[in-house]
This record gives structure tokens, sequence and C-alpha cells, in this order.
């Protein structure tokens, strides 16, 4: 293009600019009517005012009837009424409409509903849950069969063995859920194991006006599991069970789950080929606390930005709802790292699960001409041997080449800089190479063939090693050799490089993730003819730690989700179990820290006897919420009282969490704890303080005596001061209370010296 076709005239320039006017006026214009268009919007009213449901949805019905002129209109608009563990409806109304039902005196706020994504044999083995042992939580449980867990997914497939019931007694009397039929799902299904199924779609329906092909999108209104994630992680929760396991031979064992006793309730409101809309997460949460369930597990999760948790977070407001009414909700991290401040679900009441390997890993011989056998990770393959066959480099290969059939009974070889090309096997089969060796950037997916020909997979250092040989080989050739199962040594344990990561982006000083757990290469069952797969991220390590909560709460009843929550941060592991300290996959790998894994790894062997907890109830939720600068109003709404914030707001820092996460340090301050006694009367414990590097921090007092039954709390004071002379980042320690009783009570210290801050 000429100089002389960027020149116009005056009069030109005046078009440009009443043209680029009229476009963003119609645009303006076209977004003003989009946003009128009639969307699902959830109304939140805080704690239920009547105890009888139906007087509930009627007080809704008076909120939004003379908003839309009748009470008919109300009911034809409200799609959910949301009357057993709080207060609220979701209904479809404009944005106007919105925002004038914003300002009701009765509404604490109102959001637009959005999707939300879904994010074995060996496993607790390797937590060192064992059916057989004497002693242990299992045994003191009796594996867990007096608690319910709720799985909130994509359903469940009923078929599955992990389901059957053998050896467990009546369901809980307690139980108040049902089993709803459906297309493929007869309520016969249910049985003493899988005690509940339901499914919402009203909130989708509304989404899709009415013209939802349900058909097309291969699903079935019903509880029946199509997706297969609802299946895997009730069954890695609390299958029974099952004998001789495996996917296509590997990882063969006996599959069970964390409470292999407990039984499960599945409340469907993921659909395959849709993400999970949250009016009908919600309306599952709310009958998941109405029909009794012990936990709720929730494998899904939101993306940056977060909403915030009271005023845009409909997802967190239930979880705080089922948390006062003793409920622990347990959800997934997120599947967004190795990047930091990625991790979701960041509420100070919920769980937060992050995600490890284990001990277990599957590699797939790779033999060079040289006779030099690497080994391929996360490809499985189960099919014959591929022998001697030249090898090809991908990249060196063209169009024509593949047309002339350059690739039929030759392995390829190729970089690949991005993510995992799952696909690229079954192209490459069809242009009859008979392998492919992908070289990655190091992952922890376990991926299963799509492709009848071996894809393996090694990091860019091996893959350095193959075209070093092929470079300095006339003819090279490979053989590639069926996938192998590897146990023990020498896997170490890692947070694995999917696991979203800290800090919390709208509360730094609340440690997110809480724990971690084993989430990837789980093996659990699928809707599948070959009926256990391996899956791996967050939301497979969720139901592990919710299996393990459910544990907790049946052997101590009285205590509280914030207790529970506390024991799995306080006895959590920083090594895996041989020894070696945990590290995190990412660009470069280091050792992990508080914001890879919160308090480390889930501890079965030791979490129902932590000796002190870091307990929270409404007053230390109430605390966050001042401190997070939540209004009065909104905070009584979702209270259901009157409620007024303390003139000065409290600290942030001194929210009463089994964590210390200070991320503006400039000068002296100092932070307050309070821990309740829950091992032996009279017990005595002594503050160590592994400092922060650059940090100094005083622990007052350094002895903590619970002398007797009436003194079972006891506040104590860390003052935290910096030696740097500029801002740093996150340096890490730790603080433990230890008796003589086998007790070290671990709570993570993170800080960040802050001289100059960003928020002025």
């Amino acid at each position: 293009m000429g100089l002389s076709s960027l020149i116009v005239s005056n009069n030109e320039k005046h078009f440009v600019v009443l043209f680029i006017g009229l476009v963003l006026i119609f645009k303006i214009a076209l977004i003003t009517a989009a946003n009128e268009d009639n969307q699902i919007y959830t109304v939140h009213l805080g704690k239920r005012q009547h105890d009888d449901p139906d007087l509930v949805t009627e007080s809704h019905h008076d909120i939004l009837g003379p908003l839309l002129g009748s009470k008919e209109a109300s009911r034809e608009s409200m799609i959910y009424s949301y009357r057993h563990g709080f207060s609220g409806f979701a209904a479809k109304l404009t944005s106007s409409q919105a925002r004038e039902l914003s300002e009701h005196p009765d509404v604490v706020h109102v959001t637009r509903s959005k999707n939300m994504k879904l994010t074995t044999t060996r496993v607790n083995d390797y937590l060192g849950l064992t059916p057989t042992a004497p002693t242990g939580l299992l045994h003191e449980t009796d594996m867990g069969s007096g608690v319910i867990i709720g799985i909130v997914d994509s359903g469940v497939w009923p078929d599955s063995p992990s389901f059957n019931d053998n050896g467990l007694g009546p369901i809980p009397r307690r139980w108040k859920g049902r089993c709803v039929s459906g297309k493929g799902f007869k309520a016969s299904s249910c049985n003493r194991k899988l005690i509940g199924a339901t499914y919402y779609s009203k909130g989708l329906k509304k989404m899709y006006n009415g013209k939802l092909n349900i058909t097309e999108k291969d699903e079935v209104m019903s509880p029946l599991d199509k997706v297969g994630h609802g299946t895997h992680c009730a069954t890695t929760a609390a299958g029974s069970f099952v004998q001789d396991a495996n996917y296509l031979g590997l990882a063969k064992g006996t599959a069970r789950g964390t409470a292999p006793k407990a039984r499960i309730a599945s409340y469907k409101v993921c659909w395959n080929n849709i993400k999970c809309f949250t009016p009908d997460i919600i309306k599952a949460m709310d009958h998941a606390i109405r029909d009794g369930v012990d936990v709720l597990s929730l494998s899904v999760g939101d993306e940056i930005p977060l909403a915030f948790e009271v005023d845009r977070d409909d997802f967190s407001i239930a979880a705080f709802h089922a948390v006062m009414k003793g409920v622990p909700v347990v959800a997934a991290g997120g599947n967004d790292g190795p990047d930091s401040q990625t991790i979701s679900n960041i509420a100070p009441w919920i769980i937060t699960v992050a995600a490890t390997t284990m001990d277990r890993e599957f590699f797939t011989p790779i033999t060079l001409g040289n006779n030099i056998t690497l080994l391929g990770q996360e490809g499985v393959y189960t099919g014959k041997e591929v022998g001697f066959s030249e090898i090809l480099y991908f990249d060196d290969l063209t169009k024509e080449d593949f047309k002339a059939g350059i690739a039929k009974g030759k392995i390829l070889f190729s970089f690949i800089r991005g993510t995992l090309a799952e696909n690229f096997g079954v192209v490459m089969q069809k242009v009859g190479a008979v392998g492919l060796i992908i070289a990655i950037k190091p992952t922890d997916t376990v991926v299963t063939a799509k492709a009848d020909i071996p894809v393996a997979y090694v990091d860019y250092e091996l893959g350095m090693d193959i075209l070093l040989y092929m470079q300095t080989t006339k003819k090279p050739i490979a053989k590639i050799s069926p996938t192998k199962t590897f146990v023990g040594k020498p896997s170490a344990t890692k947070v694995a490089g999917f696991s979203s990561r800290g800090p919390n982006t709208i509360s730094p000083a609340i440690l997110k993730p809480d724990i971690a757990a084993p989430g990837s290469g789980i093996l659990a069952a699928m809707p599948s003819w070959s009926g256990y797969e391996f899956l791996s991220g967050t939301s497979m390590a969720t139901p592990i730690v919710a299996g393990i909560v459910a544990l907790v709460k049946q052997n101590h009843p009285d205590w509280s989700p914030a207790a529970i929550r506390s024991a799995l941060v306080t006895t959590a592991l920083q090594t895996d179990p041989s020894g070696e300290p945990i590290s995190a996959e990412g660009s470069p790998r280091k050792l992990a820290d508080p914001f890879d894994y919160g308090g480390g790894v889930v501890n079965p062997v030791k979490v129902a006897d932590p000796g002190l907890v870091y307990d929270m109830g409404e007053n230390e939720y109430v605390h966050y919420l001042c401190s997070a600068g939540y209004n009065n109003t909104s905070i009584s709404k979702l209270l259901g009282k009157i409620y007024t914030c303390p003139s000065p707001s409290p600290s942030m820092l001194d929210v009463n969490l089994p964590s210390i996460t200070i991320p503006y340090l400039s000068k002296e301050i100092t932070v307050t704890r309070t821990v309740t006694n829950v091992g032996p009367v009279g017990s005595v414990y002594k503050a160590v303080i592994q400092q922060p590097q650059g940090i100094n921090l005083q622990v007052s007092p350094e002895t903590l005596e619970f002398s007797s039954n009436t003194t079972n709390k006891l506040t104590f004071t860390v003052k935290v001061s910096t030696a740097h002379r500029a801002n740093t980042d996150y340096h890490f320690g730790s603080l433990s209370w230890i008796d003589n009783g086998g007790h070290s009570v671990r709570i993570p210290l993170s800080v960040r010296t802050r001289l100059l801050h960003y928020k002025i």
C-alpha cells in the first residue's frame, strides 16, 4: 500500500468520524436492547424467615408479584424457590426489573446466573487408609457407614459395581431425599449405597428459552450420567469394594472409595456438552441440606475474575448457609495451574482442594536404535508392541509427503509447544503411521488412547535426546512398548501442574487452597465399556477429601465444618510417604509452598486426632465479612437478623483460620488466633516457629496449658516484623504447637513485605 492511499481529505475525515459514531451508537443500542432481554437472575434473601417451606415460597411471590403485576406472572417467571437451607429464588427478568428488585428492602442482592465448569485402586493405600487395619479412622467409623455424601455433579451411572450395597445396613433414618425416574434411569436403581438420585434442569431450560434439544447434546432428562464425571467423583468418595478393577489391565487392584461404606446422594446439575448452570446448582444444594446430607462435594469451579462471595457469588452464598447448618462444603480449587492467582472457590467457609500426583505412574517404554530406553509419561497404550520402525521428524514433512504415503509404517516424532494434542494420534493413524512420540511441556495428566496406535509423551529434555539421536543417525529407528504400571519409588509426590494456585485474588489474607489430595491419574467408575477409567483434575482430589471429611464427621459429630477443616490443615503432610519433600510442577519446578497445597497433602492417619483446632462459627465469618468491606445491610440479610459491623472494622489478619497470611507487611503488626483443645484435658503445648526468610515472629504466650474441662479455648498472639528493606515476594514458614502426646499442630505462614503498596 502506497503512502497516497493513506491520505484523506477533511470531508472524508468528517465522514469517517460520523460513520464510526453511528456504528458506536448502533452497537450501544443493540447492547441496551440485549440487556433488556429476559435473563435468569438469582435473588438472595438470606436466612429463611419461616420454618414452613411453603410460607417461604409464598413470601418470594409476595416480593416478585408486585414487580411483575400479579402472582400469576410471578409464578410464570419464577424457576426455583430456594426454601430449605436458605431463602431466595431464581426468575427470568429483564435487567431493569433485576435492578428494581435489587432495591427491595428484603433483598440481599440480585445476581445474573452463569455457567460453572467441571473441573481408586491405589490412592487410599497411598494415603494410609487401610481397611484391614485393626485401628484407625476406617475401623473407628465402620468405613463411614453412617454418613451421607452429597455429590453435586453430572449425575450417576447406577449399573457400576461400585454402587453395590453388599454388607450395608439400613439407610440412615434422617434421610429425606429420593430417587427420581427419568429416561434411562429407574427409581429402583437406588439401593442402600446409592440412596438418592435426582436432577435439576429448570434453569438450563429457561436459559435456552425452551428450545434446548437435549438429545443433540447426547443427554437425557434424568439422573443418568452421560459425562462420567459425576460417577467418577461419587465412587472416588464412597465407592464400594470391587475386586480386579483396572483400565485395560493397568492399575489392577481392588477399587474402593475413601469412605467405602458411606452412602451416596447424587444431584445432577451438569450436562454433557453443556456447563453447569448456577440456579440449578443452588437448588441442588438447597435440597441436599433438606435431605440430610452430612457433606457436600462439588467438583465445579469459576474462572477469573472471580465473583465476590456475598455480593455476586451464588455458590458461595449457598455454601455459607450449608456450613451454618453444619454441612461442610468441599470444592475443587480449579485446573488453571501452574499460574499463580488462579485458585477458585475461595470463600473462607469452603474447604478448597488442590491436586497432587501420588506414588503411581504409567510409563510407555521407547527404545531407540542405539539401545537406549526412554520412559514416556502421561500417555496410556495397551495394544501390541510396535517393533523397531523408522522414525521421522514430523516438522520436516510436507503435505505432499503425507499424500505420497511417506508416513506409512513409520513412527512420527514431534515437538508440541502448547497444550496436549489428544487427537493428534487419530490423525496420524489415518495417514498410516504406526506410532507417535510427542515432546511436550511437563504435565501430570494421564491421557488414555484415542487412537489404535501408541502415542507416547516425553518432556522437552527427553525430546532433545531423541532429536539428537535422529540427527546423528543415518536411519533412526525406535520401538514403542505397551504402557506399564509403576508403584512406589522412584516416583515422588508433587503438586500437579494443572492444579490452580494461590494467592487468593479477592482476599489475599485468606489462604487458598486449604488442602491437597491426589488428583492425577485417579482410577474410578465410569459409564463406559471398560467400567473404570483414569481422570485427572482437582475434581478428582475433591471427593477424596470429601470422603475423609465424612469419616471425620462420623467420628466427631459435634465438630463444626471449620474444626474439620482445621484438622485437615494442621495434620497435613509436607513430605510424601518416602520422606521426600513435595515439589510443585511448573516453570520451573520448585518446592511446594502454601499457595500450591495449603497446609499440605491430606493425612487421614492423623486427622481425627489433631489435638487443637482453629474453630470458626457465625461470629468469625461475620468478622471476615466486616473486614472484607461488605455492608451491614448485606450481612444482616445474609444472617437473617440485624447486625452492625464494629468501628473501626476488624482486621482480616485476625480471622481465626489455621494459617497466617500477611500480604502487606511494612511495620510490626500483631496477629491473634484462638485454639480449642479437642485432645486430653491437661495438655500442654509449646510453640515452635519456622521463620520465613527475613521475617521476625514472636509468639505470646509460648506455652498453652489446658488445665481443666473449663479451659478448652486459649488465645495467643504473633508479633510479626520484617527485616527486608525493599518490596519482596512471599516468604514461607510455619507455626507449630507441640505437646508430649505426639500432637504437632502446624499452620502455614506466608508473609510478603510491601514498603510501597500498590494499593494507595
